[in-house]
């Protein structure tokens, strides 16, 4: 009986494994460390170091609206998360923040502002950018009128109770340049003067009269005691 003979085999080349898609926390740290230069925490979720590049003013959202409303129009970030906003304000401010409530005569009164400085981190908003560019907060609708117009719009779409950016940085080192300072101890503007980005006094005195407002109106909402 003959065998017939058996032709081998030719290894044909080598597949590569599927690549496993890249983590949305990594995309998300990517761009803050690659593209702005943020220091982020490690671990998720991702979280921004404060006291570095920048500091933060954290407030209640409806004060800051109203005061976003009443300042110029100005460049320095500003991001919210649920009923919070976080307004981005040079390094070092933090530390400036209560002399300058007390000297703008601010200093008694519980105005529910947090100043987030050296040693404190905040939860890393979602990039902006258009829907498909890769990343888990893009396609967010935070557009439409400026922050400061009467028509501010609150972020709405897939990411709503997530950190977003209403006013997102730039790449590359100019995020510094708009950010808030210490710059003049003067007369403040009037609310609504053209210019760039507000002084941390004209900003503080704005949030802080913001802030008292919104107090003012739950404090009138309360049912009295008595009733």
């Amino acid at each position: 009986m003959r065998i017939p003979s058996v032709t081998p085999l030719t290894p044909g080349p080598l597949l590569p494994y599927p690549r496993r898609p890249q983590d949305p926390d990594e995309r998300i740290r990517g761009w803050y460390e690659n593209d702005l230069g943020w220091a982020t925490v490690p671990g998720t979720p991702v979280r921004l170091i404060a006291g570095r590049r920048f500091d933060v003013l954290d407030v209640p959202a409806a004060a800051g609206y109203a005061a976003l409303r009443r300042l110029a129009p100005g460049r320095a970030p500003v991001a919210v998360r649920g009923q919070r906003m976080w307004l981005l304000v040079a390094a070092g401010s933090a530390e400036e923040l209560p002399g300058v409530l007390q000297w703008l005569e601010w200093g008694g009164l519980p105005l529910d502002i947090t100043a987030i400085g050296a040693g404190g981190t905040i939860e890393a908003p979602l990039p902006p950018g258009p829907p498909g560019a890769g990343l888990p907060g893009q396609g967010v609708d935070v557009r439409g009128p400026s922050p400061w117009g009467p028509d501010a719009r609150r972020p709405e779409g897939p990411a709503q109770g997530a950190a977003v950016w209403l006013r997102p940085p730039g790449a590359g080192c100019e995020v510094e340049a708009s950010l808030p300072t210490v710059s003049a101890l003067s007369a403040l503007p009037t609310p609504g003067a053209t210019g760039g980005a507000p002084d941390l006094v004209r900003l503080v005195d704005t949030v802080a009269t913001e802030c008292h407002r919104v107090r003012l109106r739950r404090a009138g909402a309360q049912p009295l005691a008595f009733s």
